[in-house]
């Protein structure tokens, strides 16, 4: 049985993790972690990190960027695995993360989804046969209203999976509304719509002569997430250091 430590236990993603963990044979949370307690819990829910005295295999980590260092130090000084599922890190945060997996097992991918990770897979398959018969290439993200960056995080990794595949071949547009001209070859538009519920919707558009293919992921729960957070996190337990992705996940 895999020991697992919740970093951010009380908030809604915690609450998630906890329940499917709780489902799961395969691996338990022996303690959590977060500022503001809880009383739902069924394992000790501790402050701050380094309150926390459980010997555990991996930890899972859905808090704040503002956690991240004492996060990174704790791992480092127990020699714990980390699934880091925090967004918005900094670049100081992320180089700081890559020196921690050079002393344990840290996992971080843009989206924790299994589903758009493979769907990563496939774009980098189909882009090159795509844009060789003169396929244009668009991105349209959706998600609810109080999302405070635009694009997505997700949406640059799913441009970043299909420029990589074309050896950097491509740049992102944004906004189109400055200029006023014909669409540039070797681009890739990413646009962002924010409104209402929307938990996350990833269409990938090649548009070519007389014909549209379409990848599409629609997200209809944080569930997907944190499914894929706790897969992660019984992956990561007793991996050497190093910095793992979900592609490893799906290998």
């Amino acid at each position: 049985m895999i020991k697992a430590i919740l970093h951010g236990a009380c908030g809604r993603m915690g609450h998630m993790i906890a329940d499917i963990v709780s489902r799961d044979d395969g691996i338990e949370i022996v303690a959590g972690v977060d500022a503001f307690g809880s009383a739902y819990a069924d394992f000790p829910v501790y402050a701050s990190i380094d309150a926390c005295t459980k010997e555990a295999d991996v930890i899972i980590d859905f808090s704040t960027a503002a956690a991240m260092e004492g996060l990174f130090a704790y791992g480092v000084s127990r020699g714990i695995p980390l699934v880091v599922c925090t967004t918005g890190l900094s670049a100081e945060q992320t180089e700081a993360m890559k020196k921690t997996a050079e002393k344990v097992a840290v996992l971080k991918s843009a989206n924790m989804s299994l589903g758009i990770n493979l769907l990563q897979t496939l774009l980098a398959e189909a882009a090159p046969k795509l844009a060789a018969a003169g396929f244009d290439i668009e991105i349209v993200e959706k998600h609810h209203n109080q999302k405070l960056d635009a694009p997505s995080g997700t949406a640059i990794a799913l441009a970043d999976s299909i420029n990589d595949a074309m050896n950097g071949a491509y740049e992102y547009t944004y906004d189109r509304s400055t200029r006023r001209e014909k669409r540039r070859e070797k681009e890739i538009g990413i646009s962002a719509v924010r409104g209402g519920t929307i938990v996350g919707d990833h269409d990938v558009i090649f548009a070519g002569e007389d014909e549209v293919i379409t990848f599409s992921h629609r997200a209809y729960s944080r569930a997907v997430f944190g499914k894929g957070a706790v897969e992660a996190a019984k992956y990561l337990a007793g991996k050497p250091a190093g910095l793992y992705t979900m592609h490893d996940v799906l290998a």
